[in-house]
């Protein structure tokens, strides 16, 4: 088969959850014979001229094309149906005659690739990373910092939302208990309502196209049932033996606290250094290791920087090589995940369970779905540092916690499991064309 896939970022530049999913799609694809194709963008210019250019690239014996995006006078509608990316796809798939099409996410590169497989009668598969088909900031998060609980029936309420980034907006919003917006919307959010609304009406009407649309959580998947799409669940998978050498979880002098992943703000890495520092000072030593990419959200870096202060126990240790998970896991006792969003399901929990590391998790989202709380690790309400914080001292005072916890560790799901499954959907839908083609 030839399977063409499309996803906002690719490696080595990025590594967030969806683009090292796509890899470890891409390869186990090319290591069972079949042709596999990335598309990603890989810079965003805004002060450029509204084109499309594309480079062509190898990464890990994958074959990838980059796309670099000038984004000066774009359509309004760029972010979600950019016809300039239709317009390339619609190209590629010509010459590369893909059995399959398999949309992830939709960020960024938005539904140009959908578009060209529906023009051509190719399958389409998407696969729901966040909840970019629903929310225009992608995260169900709010710009005042407050979880969207589903995408409210007002279009122009997500139009707000968006201005809340903004510090005009977000001031007045904050001062008048939410008064500033309903105003806002009342008096000026027509336009916007109209915009928002067509960007739900395309993303609603291309993903009701699609022939499989895959989510690796339940609680994403049940998101989309007021639109009446059928969303399966298919978990992931992790191929267990990159982890075999780590050594086991023992109690130790101190204990070890890790946060891995982005540095970004949603992922509330703020919550956990408040919870931290909450701690009594007397008691079983703790410190706290974050890896990830401290030039990404520089500001953010910043606010950290101010709020660790100097503390000894607090290690900002930067990013590192995909390859290197399994050292960066055995420097730590303990997984946290402090996201303030509702997470979908996070790779790095699988990488912990595999490596036989318990997770402390925010109780939202899909988080529920993979920590087990009081057996395999422990959850906390999601934004409150204070309840984190009692998690965190009950490793300290609890004798035994932490091996109880260890010992009730169930690996996650095989990676061939899951990629057999996925490529018995494709089989079936390749199938299914070449019957439908025969039965014409």
């Amino acid at each position: 088969m030839r399977i063409l896939l499309a996803v906002h970022h690719f490696p080595p530049r990025y590594s967030a959850g969806a683009e090292l999913y796509v890899m470890r799609l891409a390869r186990a694809l090319l290591r069972h014979g079949h042709q596999a194709e990335v598309v990603c963008v890989e810079t965003i210019e805004a002060t450029e001229p509204f084109r499309v250019d594309v480079e062509s690239d190898q990464y890990a014996g994958i074959p990838v094309w980059r796309l670099h995006l000038g984004l000066q006078d774009a359509p309004a509608q760029w972010s979600y149906d950019n016809l300039a990316i239709a317009a390339w796809f619609a190209q590629r798939v010509q010459i590369f005659q893909p059995d399959i099409v398999h949309l992830h996410s939709g960020y960024l590169i938005g539904i140009g690739a959908l578009r060209a497989a529906y023009a051509q009668g190719i399958p389409t598969v998407v696969t729901l990373h966040d909840y970019w088909f629903l929310c225009p900031r992608i995260t169900l998060l709010r710009g005042d910092g407050s979880l969207c609980p589903q995408p409210p029936a007002d279009p122009a309420e997500c139009a707000w939302c968006l201005h809340l980034d903004q510090r005009r907006y977000r001031w007045p919003a904050r001062f008048s208990a939410g008064l500033a917006g309903k105003v806002w919307i009342a008096l000026a959010g027509q336009t916007e309502r109209t915009r928002q609304q067509a960007r739900r009406d395309t993303l609603r009407a291309a993903l009701a196209q699609a022939d499989l649309v895959i989510s690796p959580s339940q609680f994403l998947a049940n998101l989309f049932k007021e639109w009446h799409i059928p969303v399966q669940t298919i978990r992931l998978g992790l191929p267990h033996e990159s982890f075999a050498s780590i050594p086991p979880v023992q109690a130790g002098s101190t204990i070890r606290l890790g946060y891995i992943g982005q540095i970004a703000p949603h992922k509330g890495i703020h919550l956990l250094i408040r919870a931290l520092k909450r701690l009594p000072p007397n008691g079983k030593p703790i410190e706290l290791r974050i890896f990830g990419n401290l030039d990404q959200h520089p500001a953010y870096t910043r606010s950290l920087h101010h709020l660790i202060g100097g503390d000894p126990r607090i290690h900002l240790a930067g990013k590192f090589s995909h390859d290197q998970l399994p050292n960066v896991l055995e420097q730590i006792d303990v997984l946290v995940v402090p996201s303030i969003w509702y997470e979908n399901s996070p790779i790095v929990v699988l990488e912990a369970r595999a490596a036989g590391r318990p997770v402390i998790a925010s109780r939202s989202g899909g988080l529920v779905e993979l920590v087990q709380d009081e057996v395999d690790g422990l959850l906390f309400t999601t934004g409150d540092s204070r309840d984190l914080a009692r998690q965190l001292q009950r490793l300290r005072t609890e004798a035994g916690l932490l091996e109880r916890l260890r010992d009730g560790i169930q690996p996650p799901p095989l990676l061939d499991e899951e990629m057999q499954i996925i490529f018995q959907h494709y089989t079936a839908l390749v199938e299914r064309r070449t019957a439908s083609r025969g039965i014409g």
